[in-house]
């Protein structure tokens, strides 16, 4: 049986529409809406539809599909196939007729066959430019759309400080503004002008700060740094971007575990936010509240838990929902009115998409979306900016292709396709698979500059990722000496870890130290890979180091002793056509840093915004700042700033100031400069972050070429919590600062906040408006 359409959008159709379906609902066919089935329950091993499973996990319809596409292995064509009869059975063989959201994993792109991998999304921050993340997830969308996929688990919004643990890679670093500004980028991407693909917000909140560095474990902060920190950009990005879907976090926050916290996910995401979409479960959470966390006694108390609490999907399947919550209704322990207001959420979606409508695509166009020469140019156009240039003594880089005789490759980064993927991407997250790769490693990129410009690729793996085992070193170090230049790829391999294999093979050579489940105590190059760069630099062969991995490795003795240093990130499938076109000049690095890349793992915390205690207090053996900046990088040109100007030496708790300042190119070549805005109280009356990010502009210049960069600040920009938590605007003297770094100010202007005032529940501004224009 067919849903009755009414044709019309709007909020009233909408609405009557729900209301509709709901009257009809049996408590079964409610709670059916809340829940989800994966791909491995209902497909068979060739892909098809497994019938009997369909009718054992549909009969009474279903909240969401999960991961047909991406857990299945499917083709594009074949994953819009079973998309369209799992609808069509939904449709016709259910008594209500209400089709499924089907979602997907797309952190670098869609995880699935076929389908473009993006630069991870700490590369992608790497780039400061929100802007290109929106181009890339408006790719990302187009896929999904042609699969019929609905519904997106990215982006990820968490802080990431921590660096031992090991989804840095999976974020935009470790600072709020920047993150929430590439979180709205992301987001308006891949939604769209609002028909396009729900993003989710994951994972709220707080996730990158358990104890230890460990992915699940317990977060202990305090309620300003939870709201300041950690709640900051899901906040920007329900409030600016208009982001439809919230992921909870796996961990709890002083004892409450964020499946089960009502004040999370009701009280602030729906009271105080304003937020009317709908909140998902993080994979297995609600069970997590019985089996990891022992607040539940057993499935049912953990659904009735996660319902009451605000989380109206249970994924990757329904195991804690389902029948648990039609019997606790039934059974006086759950409010029919709290299902009701969850399904209502979800059945409003699956409207808003228009899956009542007609919820299937054609699955014969289904491949035009993918494998495409702008996806391609894209892909490889975000690893070149993503590229951030960390060291260049004597200027090394860029090489030149016609004055080189001879390169030598060399390191397990070096031509290993999967070794440039990060975690969610399609081959990094199922590594014991054979996955068929289009992609361009650094050594194919190389040959290919070689074969151009008349030089020999000398090539020699050295060692691997994390085997014990030096046997190449030697043929390593003999490429290096028969070399006019050693370049050297190391890093951490990522990938998935959801069991204790890879932990008991720790000599393997292709063991993850990096991606979900692979958390390190250790932020040195793995395995020998550092030993092997020691050997190249004994030969006195001028060595370049491209670190291409998602963390950010303490590295001080390479920074110390290498002449140059890239840091690749995870570049994508296109990442080595990215490495080499900065290598040799191609492409002006433009790149900074989105992390503080510490000395030592014992520097912990080494971000920036650390209040004054921490960031000035020194270890014994270290000092207290870190191996390389938040917000650095380097470039083939140069630039020069002139002074920071303000509108006024004077801001009104409730207005505006301008800050402006005039950057030039003074160097021969065109390049990338990333205007950092900063803003610190001088003389606040609580403890505060040494200084803040309020304002940042990518800003491209050809030689001799200058701009007007122009910050428009509200002063609810600066605003904190006060000792009676109001987040308030304080009187006071302020500076506002243009780094190159947060550690390289080159001008800065002080000025008062003339009084103190409240902000009121919907008069925050979140992001500093920026202009560029000519230099006068």
């Amino acid at each position: 049986m067919q849903t009755g359409s009414t044709s019309g959008g709007g909020d009233a159709s909408t609405k009557s529409r729900v209301e509709e379906l709901l009257d009809r609902m049996t408590l079964a066919e409610k709670a059916a809406q809340l829940g989800s089935v994966n791909a491995e329950a209902i497909l068979d091993d060739d892909g098809t539809l497994d019938r009997e499973a369909v009718d054992e996990h549909l009969s009474e319809g279903i909240g969401h599909l999960t991961r047909l596409g991406g857990e299945g292995s499917l083709s594009p064509a074949d994953a819009a196939e079973r998309t369209n009869e799992l609808q069509q059975y939904l449709r016709e063989e259910t008594r209500l007729g209400i089709p499924a959201i089907p979602h997907e994993e797309c952190l670098s792109g869609y995880m699935g066959p076929e389908a473009t991998t993006f630069p991870q999304m700490l590369g992608m921050a790497s780039t400061w430019s929100p802007d290109l993340l929106e181009e890339v997830t408006g790719t990302i969308r187009t896929q999904l759309e042609a699969i019929g996929t609905k519904h997106a688990l990215s982006p990820v919004l968490d802080i990431a400080r921590d660096h031992r643990w090991g989804r840095v890679e999976e974020t935009f670093g470790e600072d709020p503004y920047l993150v929430a500004a590439m979180a709205c980028g992301y987001v308006n991407g891949l939604q769209g002008d609002g028909d396009g693909i729900t993003a989710t917000l994951k994972h709220f909140a707080g996730h990158g700060a358990g104890e230890g560095g460990k992915n699940r474990s317990s977060v202990n902060v305090g309620r300003r740094e939870l709201r300041e920190t950690h709640l900051f950009p899901f906040e920007a990005a329900i409030r600016t971007a208009g982001a439809k879907s919230v992921m909870n976090a796996y961990h709890d926050i002083d004892g409450v575990p964020c499946a089960s916290d009502e004040w999370l996910l009701t009280d602030v995401l729906r009271g105080e936010w304003g937020f009317d979409g709908t909140v998902v479960s993080d994979y297995y959470s609600v069970e997590f509240l019985r089996s990891e966390h022992g607040v539940a006694a057993d499935e049912r108390e953990a659904g009735v838990m996660a319902v009451e609490a605000g989380i109206d999907v249970e994924l990757p399947y329904t195991d804690c929902y389902g029948e648990h919550l039609a019997e606790a209704v039934e059974d006086g322990e759950l409010s029919e009115a709290t299902l009701d207001a969850a399904v209502r959420r979800v059945l409003r979606a699956k409207v808003e998409h228009g899956l009542l409508d007609d919820s299937t695509v054609d699955a014969e166009a289904a491949a035009d979306a993918f494998g495409t020469e702008e996806a391609e140019e894209l892909t490889t156009r975000a690893a070149r900016e993503s590229m951030t240039l960390l060291k260049n003594e004597d200027d090394l880089l860029p090489l030149s292709g016609g004055e080189t005789g001879s390169v030598a490759v060399v390191g397990p980064k070096a031509d290993d396709a999967q070794e440039l993927m990060g975690d969610y991407a399609y081959p990094a997250h199922y590594p014991e698979e054979e996955v068929e790769l289009d992609a361009t490693t650094p050594l194919d990129a190389l040959r290919a500059r070689g074969d151009e410009h008349g030089f020999d690729v000398l090539h020699e793996q050295g060692c691997t990722t994390t085997g014990p085992e030096t046997d190449g070193f030697d043929a390593a170090a003999d490429a290096a000496e028969s070399a006019d230049v050693a370049l050297a790829f190391v890093g951490a391999r990522s990938a998935v870890d959801f069991s204790d294999s890879d932990r008991e093979r720790v000599n393997m050579p292709s063991v993850a130290t990096s991606g979900e489940g692979c958390d390190v105590v250790d932020l040195g190059l793995p395995g020998v890979q550092q030993g092997l760069v020691e050997r190249l630099h004994e030969t006195g062969t001028p060595l370049v180091v491209v670190v291409a991995s998602g963390k950010p490795h303490a590295i001080e003795w390479i920074a110390e002793e290498v002449p140059a240093v890239l840091q690749a990130w995870l570049p994508g499938e296109r990442g080595g056509e990215g490495i080499a076109a900065v290598l040799f000049g191609e492409h002006n690095p433009g790149g900074r840093l989105p992390v503080s890349i510490p000395r030592t793992v014992g520097q912990l915390p080494v971000h920036y915004s650390r209040k004054p205690n921490t960031a000035n207090e020194e270890y014994v053996y270290t000092e207290s700042a870190p191996l390389y900046p938040f917000g650095h990088g380097l470039s083939y040109t140069e630039f020069e700033y002139g002074d920071l100007s303000l509108s006024s030496d004077e801001l009104a708790p409730a207005g505006t100031v301008a800050a402006e300042v005039t950057v030039e190119n003074t160097g021969d070549r065109s390049g990338y400069e990333v205007v950092q805005l900063y803003a610190r109280a001088e003389n606040p009356d609580q403890a505060r972050p040494v200084q803040e990010l309020v304002g940042f502009e990518r800003v491209s210049l050809d030689a001799g070429e200058s701009a007007r960069v122009a910050f428009d600040i509200d002063a609810t920009q600066l605003a904190y919590h006060d000792r009676d938590f109001d987040l308030a605007v304080e009187e006071g003297p302020y500076e506002f600062r243009i780094g190159r770094s947060a550690d390289d100010v080159v001008s800065a202007a002080s000025f008062e906040v003339t009084g103190t005032k409240e902000v009121p529940q919907n008069g925050r501004t979140y992001f500093a408006e920026t202009t560029v224009s000519d230099a006068e």
